[in-house]
């Protein structure tokens, strides 16, 4: 099973310990953040959606036009670009770039901030039921060799089709923790994305995606996870430098935006890792919780916190429950992004190949 490092290009210069400075879409500092990805050995990088932020699909174009090999994972959530037209803009950019692109399905979980975009639909799992007709008729606008008409509670198509096709199957990734997340998890990810969990969570997901696979009769997907690495040459440092960012963190809140929300609004997954945070501070072998306490969990914002061996370690760990992608972001983006590919990536790759081999098995 190969492994794959995803990275995470942000708009700005900004996270949860920085304020931002430049304007809200830098190109600059995009585009060095994504040759930063590309140099540290990052097979992916993730293009974040919000209802207010800056567009996703151009700045996607933007990354790989000035990377030569970096992928980039384009986060979109269904009900706002009809399923057609974002089929056909995705496999536009994945025709004039060949193999980077994927699609991340977000369908959200904040309704009040979904209205923003127009949303109508309060009902999570009828907003998991719109993403599965979504995804039914992209899939279709990418294969179908002739044209098609879908019939469905929320999209109605007649005759449709598209001239553009992608040059190889592009990738679908997709997240959630709910129930109806799961089943259309089962039904049409390739990879489904789980946030930084504890070993014994993520076993009952997996679990539970796998068992909604093999209901449609389909192979289980690849595992993500999604987790912030704080690295330092000892363990005491980075746990020191674990310590700073949350104060940091904590007297930015006004500043930075991430802030607890005030309505106690939460996520399936933002529940799940409070629940974990309520268990303690530090899970398992290293996994703090201190930072999805402090802002609701309203990112993936539990983090690894030891030396790079340390984290790769833990990693290894995953990969042995099924994980076979790891989405990792500092909180200094730029500059964790580089350090990262100084020991942590290749120390991670050199482990899973040696626990492989031990097995048996070659790893990627």
């Amino acid at each position: 099973m190969s492994v794959e490092f995803i990275g995470f290009i942000t708009n700005n210069d900004a996270s949860e310990t920085r304020v931002r400075s430049g304007p809200v879409l830098d190109p600059s500092y995009i585009e060095t953040v994504a040759k930063a990805h590309e140099l540290a050995g990052f097979d992916r990088a993730l293009l974040a959606f919000h209802s207010t932020s800056p567009d996703g699909l151009q700045v996607a174009q933007h990354a790989l036009g000035v990377t030569q090999k970096l992928k980039v994972m384009i986060a979109q959530r269904p009900g706002f670009t009809a399923p057609t037209v974002i089929a056909r803009q995705l496999a536009t950019i994945e025709n004039f770039h060949r193999g980077r692109v994927s699609l991340h399905v977000i369908t959200g979980g904040n309704a009040k901030e979904l209205r923003q975009d127009g949303n109508t639909l309060d009902d999570k799992d009828e907003r998991y039921a719109r993403t599965g007709e979504w995804l039914d008729i992209i899939k279709q606008e990418w294969s179908s060799e002739k044209p098609f008409d879908y019939h469905g509670k929320y999209y109605q198509v007649e005759g449709g089709f598209s001239q553009v096709k992608p040059t190889v199957p592009i990738h679908v990734f997709v997240g959630g923790a709910s129930d109806a997340a799961i089943d259309v998890s089962g039904r049409h990810a390739d990879t489904f994305a789980l946030w930084g969990e504890s070993y014994a969570q993520v076993r009952d997901v997996t679990a539970r995606v796998r068992a909604a696979a093999k209901k449609y009769g389909r192979p289980s997907p690849r595992f993500s996870l999604s987790v912030r690495p704080i690295i330092a040459e000892t363990e005491e440092k980075a746990w020191a430098k674990a310590d700073d960012i949350l104060t940091r963190a904590t007297a930015l809140q006004d500043k930075t935006g991430y802030r607890k929300p005030a309505d106690g609004h939460a996520t399936a997954g933002a529940k799940r890792l409070l629940a974990l945070a309520e268990q303690g501070t530090r899970i398992d072998k290293r996994l703090w919780t201190e930072m999805a306490a402090l802002t609701g969990a309203n990112s993936n914002t539990t983090a690894l916190v030891g030396t790079p061996g340390q984290v790769a370690e833990v990693f290894a760990d995953y990969y042995d429950l099924g994980v076979s992608h790891f989405l990792i972001r500092g909180f200094d983006p730029l500059i964790d992004a580089i350090d990262y590919g100084r020991e942590l990536i290749p120390a991670t790759r050199a482990l899973i190949v040696a626990r492989e081999a031990d097995k048996g098995v070659v790893a990627a």
